[in-house]
């Protein structure tokens, strides 16, 4: 059964977000569902990779071949990152499953990683879970496509304000990460 909520955050979150996204790299283990949130947009080129042989696929890749990827799987690999880095564009972002926020050592690492390659770094929820959306110029609530977003059709989770609203956090999650989170 497919956790739509999740699904639909961990895709419409970076289309809304990137200004005109157009080859998106998609790596995860399940990643069918994924692909179908990206058949709503047209003129979108999405390519899903097995979670499972992620690193060896982005070495296989071109450099600043991909607008977006979604990762949806953590990854203590420092190799990962840079090659992320390496296959998006220079406007390029990447939205990435990591531990929940309570893990507050495992995240500023893999946050202390991504700023060697990315401006923003901010955490958001999907549904019950957390991820880092990280990007090299577009801020994920300053930036978002307001009409791309509302022009959507058939979600059961995702909206405009959902994807503002995700990114809302308490203030003692906010003080840990003083420093880390870049938005």
């Amino acid at each position: 059964m497919s956790n739509f909520s999740h699904d639909e955050m961990m895709v419409h979150v970076p289309l809304c977000t990137h200004k005109a996204p157009k080859k998106i790299l998609v790596i995860s283990d399940t990643y069918e569902n994924l692909m179908r949130e990206l058949e709503r947009y047209s003129g979108i080129d999405a390519k899903a990779v097995p979670a499972s042989v992620a690193l060896e696929a982005l070495r296989s890749e071109a450099d600043a071949t991909y607008d977006i990827v979604i990762f949806e799987k953590h990854s203590d690999d420092a190799a990962m990152p840079a090659h992320i880095n390496r296959v998006l564009k220079e406007d390029g972002l990447v939205t990435l499953c990591h531990p929940d926020l309570e893990d507050v050592q495992a995240n500023k690492s893999v946050m202390k990683v991504l700023g060697n390659y990315f401006k923003i770094i901010m955490p958001y929820r999907a549904a019950e879970e957390t991820v880092l959306l990280a990007s090299k110029e577009y801020h994920p609530t300053a930036d978002i496509i307001l009409q791309r977003s509302d022009l959507l059709e058939g979600q059961q989770y995702y909206n405009c304000d959902m994807h503002i609203a995700a990114f809302a956090m308490p203030n003692h999650v906010r003080q840990c990460y003083l420093g880390v989170i870049r938005n």
